[in-house]
């Protein structure tokens, strides 16, 4: 089927919120295939994508071990009964899922024990953060939530209460009962900002986490906090990453208020930022994480992972009523694949081939764009990187980028604009990408800026 056929449909029969169709038939593509690095379109011409199908592909796009996973599980057992009677690979995960997590933590923290994990399996990333936020408030009984403007959770009711853009969240504030209280999320001050607009009208502003930890306090101070959401770089609020005391900080005010540190690691984990879990460049230790995109290489299952005595705390023993399932949990074939794909991150040592060519793409795109007015920052963490992109006034350079990135499309790249107004150019490549790929990349950027 043709691009104009498959527009067509979708124009007529999808929802016209959903897919985003222009006018002038330079965005979307219709992706007809997609292998290692490298996607096809429904004409044939091929493209390098610098998405990762939104960081979901880390190991590659139809990694062959992970592809021969689901495959040998679809023509076993396609489905099973999620709360009812177990399959055996759900077991095997959740136990996988504790080692990567909070038992490899535990002795990179030095714990004075030994910690081990529990999980809630779930389908999509914001379902993982509504079980760990329904976790929080059985374990401590407290509603409210501390989360950081910029925040995205997910679209799910729960998560929107602490998804911060107001795009997402306004159209069903009434139905909302809206338990989260927003405070700035600090930015590092890393040496990633190439030139200072001190002054300039509309020039964002960072707030450093002594200033952080005082809003904190006041919040604190007045509501029933039960735990802080926090994403340890967020990606879809602009590819921002904290200064490395942060995470400390937010995991001593957890540890002094009774409430419960959770990490949304749905973009970060399994290597993206240069090590397994965004988390262990601060060496610190969450109560809860969240897991999804990269955990299977593309199948919808995501993680609720919580330290063993927390979960066991917080959730009562099944009497056979779950009370939080859902049809598919722990699905066989997404667990298949999860196990291939956790097995392919190790095989291949991914988080440590993303740290190596993460400095490389931050050094070139600074390099490249550096002496350029209209880009305000390269930034980011292993290979998770993002340019904000404004105008000479310091307002948002949104539909300049949006021009760029289809400029990119043409010459035959896959890139995604970030932040809330769009105007962050983000690179999540396959962490399989190479040098030689990364550096063409740039240097086409480069072209396309002049």
């Amino acid at each position: 089927m043709n691009s104009e056929r498959t527009f067509a449909l979708l124009r007529d029969y999808e929802s016209r919120n959903v897919t985003l169709l222009d006018p002038d038939g330079s965005w979307p593509i219709v992706w007809e295939c997609a292998k290692g690095v490298h996607v096809w379109d429904a004409q044939g011409k091929k493209y390098l994508d610098l998405t990762a199908a939104f960081g979901v592909a880390a190991a590659g796009h139809a990694n062959p071990r992970v592809v021969r996973a689901g495959q040998r599980q679809m023509a076993k057992l396609l489905h099973a009964m999620g709360d009812v009677h177990p399959h055996a690979l759900k077991a095997q995960l959740a136990r996988e899922l504790s080692r990567i997590t909070f038992e490899r933590w535990s002795r990179i923290t030095h714990h004075a024990s030994r910690v081990s994990g529990k999980t809630i399996f779930c389908n999509s990333g914001f379902e993982a953060v509504e079980a760990a936020l329904k976790t929080a408030l059985l374990a401590t009984g407290k509603r409210g939530v501390i989360a950081f403007e910029g925040a995205y959770h997910g679209l799910g009711y729960g998560a929107l209460n602490a998804t911060h853009r107001d795009h997402f969240r306004g159209a069903f504030r009434s139905q909302l009962r809206e338990f989260g209280h927003f405070v700035p999320f600090p930015v590092a001050a890393d040496g990633s900002r190439l030139q200072s607009k001190s002054g300039k009208k509309n020039e964002p502003t960072h707030v450093g986490c002594h200033e952080v930890v005082k809003r904190i306090r006041r919040i604190l101070s007045r509501e029933k906090i039960g735990a802080m959401l926090v994403e340890p770089v967020q990606a879809r609020g602009g590819i921002n990453v904290p200064p490395p005391e942060f995470l400390p900080l937010l995991r001593s005010l957890c540890d002094e208020h009774g409430a419960l540190l959770i990490l949304d690691e749905i973009y970060t984990g399994f290597g993206r930022t240069g090590k397994w879990f965004a988390c262990e460049h601060s060496r610190v230790m969450p109560d809860l994480v969240c897991l999804g995109k990269a955990l299977t290489g593309g199948f919808p299952l995501s993680a609720c992972v919580g330290r063993a005595d927390v979960m066991d705390a917080a959730w009562p023993v099944s009497q056979g009523e779950a009370i939080h399932t859902s049809t598919f949990l722990g699905h066989p074939v997404g667990c298949a694949m999860a196990l291939a794909q956790i097995a392919e991150v190790r095989r291949l040592k991914l988080w440590q081939r993303s740290a190596r060519l993460g400095k490389l793409l931050l050094a070139e795109l600074q390099s490249a764009v550096g002496h350029r007015p209209s880009v305000v920052s390269a930034r980011g963490l292993g290979l998770m990187a993002g340019l904000e992109l404004r105008r000479a006034d310091g307002s948002p350079a949104t539909a300049e980028s949006l021009r760029l990135i289809k400029a990119m499309l043409r010459r035959g790249y896959i890139l995604l604009p970030e932040g809330e107004h769009a105007n962050v150019i983000s690179f999540t490549p396959p962490l399989t990408i190479s040098e030689p790929q990364l550096r063409r990349t740039v240097a086409t950027l480069e072209e396309v800026l002049s």
